[in-house]
């Protein structure tokens, strides 16, 4: 079973979905009734899938999403009544996976769930913590900690620092970072993979210290 956080402020939508998918056995779906609780319950527990309105009191949908990229690459689907092409669009430039208008079919909402979490479950098998000096890495959580303290990685500096933790003392080449963390993005430059890499050092502290630079080649982790 799959747990899926639904954070809508439109209470009559929360009960009928949550009566709906209360009969079906793929999903436990939790609740959040605006933005602030919602934000609360994802820094707090672990979900397969979030559910976001946009139009919300205090933290909208769009800037929830915002928060949630920054620390993880978990599926996200709006579900609103905002049609318009540019807040569409701007909802996908944000990170989110799919886009459910209102008013919408309960069953096609809940179809197209199961079909995302099917299709990225395999992403989310929890692997082994990393640890490397006073680094660890832990892939269930999508957290990174220095010294025992939290390091805020956005997705693509943390899935950088995950490839080099798995290939410690390896020559790593930016065509390897490129595929790895990028999906071999043909519009991703070097300068971007090492202006990453330079961040991901300063955000390390004095661990940083442990990413090599071999110059004409990339990068070893030490």
């Amino acid at each position: 079973m799959y747990n899926v956080l639904l954070v809508e402020d439109d209470s009559q939508i929360r009960e009928v979905i949550g009566d709906y998918f209360a009969r079906r056995e793929m999903i436990k779906l939790d609740f959040a009734a605006d933005g602030e609780i919602g934000l609360s319950k994802i820094l707090n527990g672990q979900y397969d899938l979030i559910v976001l309105d946009i139009m919300m009191p205090g933290i909208d949908g769009f800037e929830l999403c915002r928060i949630i990229r920054r620390r993880s690459d978990v599926p996200v689907v709006f579900l609103t009544g905002k049609v318009r092409e540019e807040d569409v669009l701007y909802g996908y430039e944000l990170g989110a996976d799919d886009y459910i208008v209102k008013p919408f079919s309960i069953k096609v909402l809940y179809s197209k769930l199961c079909a995302i979490l099917e299709r990225t479950k395999e992403e989310r098998i929890p692997r082994k913590i990393l640890e490397s000096g006073r680094i660890i890495l832990d892939p269930a959580k999508f957290e990174v900690t220095v010294a025992g303290e939290v390091v805020d990685l956005p997705p693509k500096e943390y899935l950088i620092l995950k490839y080099m933790m798995e290939h410690p003392g390896t020559a790593i080449t930016r065509k390897l970072l490129l595929a790895a963390c990028w999906n071999d993005d043909m519009y991703t430059s070097e300068r971007v993979i090492d202006n990453r890499v330079k961040n991901l050092r300063k955000k390390l502290r004095k661990e940083g210290s442990r990413i090599k630079t071999l110059i004409g080649v990339g990068y070893r982790f030490d």
